[in-house]
């Protein structure tokens, strides 16, 4: 029997490993919450957040949440990023400790202002 692929977030979440559904939904909410009027949608095939591009993505696994906020962020919060696992445009968040909840905030709220700073700078 084929597996369906999730149409929206929240069937995202409810197919995503037990253990990680809790903390998909605090990432969903505090993502929402720094980018209030994103789209929200799925974009290879994982929640995705975007104004006119894509702010943030992220998504879960057995044993840690993906979170992608771009090689831009990555870069600019390395210091506090430092002590997860990560690679050029993505940090892993270890299921088994808290979110860092204000970080991921602060990272998504950095992505809108940088997209949007962008943005005024290509009509210009």
């Amino acid at each position: 029997m084929p597996v369906t692929k999730p149409k929206t977030v929240s069937e995202y979440i409810a197919a995503a490993p037990a253990g990680a559904r809790k903390k998909l939904r605090e990432m969903r909410a505090c993502i929402r919450k720094a980018a209030p009027g994103a789209t929200e949608g799925l974009k290879w095939g994982m929640p995705a957040y975007s104004y006119k591009r894509i702010l943030v993505t992220f998504a879960g696994f057995n044993h840690h949440i993906g979170f992608y906020p771009t090689p831009s962020a990555m870069t600019a919060f390395a210091k506090e990023l430092n002590r997860f696992h990560t690679a050029a445009g993505s940090v892993q968040f270890p299921l088994e400790e808290p979110l860092p909840i204000a970080l991921i905030r602060k990272i998504t709220t950095f992505r809108v202002r940088e997209s949007t700073e962008e943005d005024k700078k290509w009509r210009t």
